[in-house]
């Protein structure tokens, strides 16, 4: 099995959250054996930020730092787990919501691909960008 960033990589629809994990300086953080679970969205879902929010984050390591972390939770849990409470504690420390019907919903994500078992967690492929708050 690959870790979550190199399934990231060989999937190829992850570019633009490959680029910023290493432009907030999180690729050694989660590179690590965790184990991590990740809402990864994939580039169309960076695509359809507003003209400029992806540039203005890279700009901004702190700040796209806090938003990548939010999209992270420390610990594997598949969908069957994380459907079973109403909000998981992410690494940013903010609450995310889970829907708990079809479709499988975080926050205001949908869940389009669950459970990519990796070396060091598992990877749930999200159609939106999530932000804290």
């Amino acid at each position: 099995m690959a870790s979550i960033l190199d399934t990231a990589a060989a999937a190829g629809a992850f570019n633009t959250l490959l680029a910023a994990v290493d432009a907030a300086g999180l690729r050694a953080a989660l590179e690590g054996p965790g184990p991590f679970t990740v809402f990864a969205p994939v580039d169309d879902a960076f695509a359809a930020l507003p003209p400029g929010t992806v540039q203005t984050l890279v700009d901004n390591p702190p700040q796209l730092a806090r938003i990548l972390k939010y999209h992270v939770l420390a610990g594997a849990y598949s969908r069957e787990q994380l459907v079973a409470e109403p909000a998981w504690t992410s690494l940013e420390g903010a609450p995310i919501p889970i829907r708990r019907s079809d479709p499988f919903e975080v926050k205001n994500a949908t869940v389009v691909n669950a459970d990519l078992l990796c070396d060091n967690g598992v990877v749930h492929v999200i159609n939106r960008v999530i932000l804290p708050g």
